[in-house]
């Protein structure tokens, strides 16, 4: 059952006698081991990678939580997101070298096999109406071409472009306003660009050992990414201009998953510090710990205006709403 609590944050930079703000936290016990992904569908039920029992869950209050397999425990699903229209959501095994779709309305799958040693990680629609995902082990962004909003059984082709450095590490990716997809290049310190035409171009990040892992797309067409090494997020433009905001906890805090807020700020998730934190598009840091027992947030997405929900691995959902 879900269970409410009520917390506080912190402002960065932190002074004495500075009110901590508030905020209100809904725990979710989620079925399945492994927490890792969390998406929302256009019914508004969230769907959740589980990562070391190979599954997917789907959430939504009022409903009992239902789990859909996802290549089983030597798989390891990675990232979910929704596919073009309104009833598909799509999932990346990482260890299992392969995408699988599912039907919302109707629960039928596809599985899309990769090449071996793919490493398929991050996920996402794009604006050719494409699922576009990484492949970290393989070097390589790949493209689902018109997938349809509904699954008929059979796998749709796969096209693959190669990135120009090895051992890059591509991890999330993301739509962007200038309909290209972004993404993360975690072992290579740069953030990418692919145009629905394949060609690629990288921007290298101004701080060694950053370790890009997320990325998200703000309103006014920049971009949003956590800084995994260094305990950053960074902001990139569609030119390649790149500022980063340091975290308050510095390379402890390990951001992980990233989500745009509606003010052109963004959400983070401090896997290091049990932690959901905020950025305004000033650069301010809040952040909020979350309620004792719940640690390891990976996964984060916003829903509505002002509130988040975060996949962590200790087993829950947890949803956050600043006071």
């Amino acid at each position: 059952m879900p269970t409410e609590r009520s917390g506080a944050g912190a402002d960065a930079p932190a002074r004495p006698g500075d009110p901590s703000p508030a905020c209100v936290t809904t725990v979710v016990p989620v079925p399945g081991d492994g927490p890792y992904a969390v998406a929302v569908a256009a019914d508004g039920a969230l769907w959740v990678t589980l990562a070391r029992s190979g599954e997917l869950a789907r959430i939504k209050d009022g409903e009992p939580a239902r789990r859909h397999p996802a290549g089983g425990v030597s798989a390891r699903p990675t990232v979910v997101a929704p596919g073009p229209g309104a009833r598909t959501m799509w999932v990346t095994q990482f260890l299992g070298d392969a995408i699988t779709g599912i039907d919302t309305v109707d629960g039928r799958t596809v599985r899309v096999p990769l090449d071996r040693g793919a490493g398929p990680f991050g996920i996402a629609a794009g604006p050719d109406g494409a699922m576009w995902f990484t492949e970290l082990t393989a070097d390589r962004v790949g493209r689902l071409p018109h997938p349809g909003p509904a699954l008929d059984g059979r796998p749709p082709a796969v096209e693959t472009f190669p990135l120009p450095v090895r051992a890059a590490g591509a991890a999330g990716i993301t739509a962007g306003a200038d309909g290209a997809m972004w993404f993360a290049l975690s072992q290579a310190d740069a953030i990418g660009r692919v145009g629905t035409d394949g060609s690629v171009r990288l921007h290298r990040l101004p701080t060694p050992g950053a370790r890009p892992v997320d990325i998200t797309a703000a309103p006014d067409g920049t971009l949003w990414f956590t800084e995994n090494g260094v305990g950053r997020i960074g902001r990139i433009t569609g030119d390649g201009q790149v500022d980063e905001v340091a975290l308050p906890g510095g390379a402890a805090t390990r951001p992980h998953g990233v989500a745009a807020a509606a003010d052109g700020g963004c959400w983070f998730t401090a896997w290091g510090t049990r932690r959901i934190g905020r950025v305004t598009p000033a650069g301010r840091v809040r952040t909020y710990e979350l309620p004792p027992g719940v640690s390891e947030p990976h996964g984060i997405v916003t829903a509505g205006t002002d509130t988040v929900w975060t996949a962590t691995e200790s087993g829950e959902l947890v949803r956050l709403t600043p006071r």
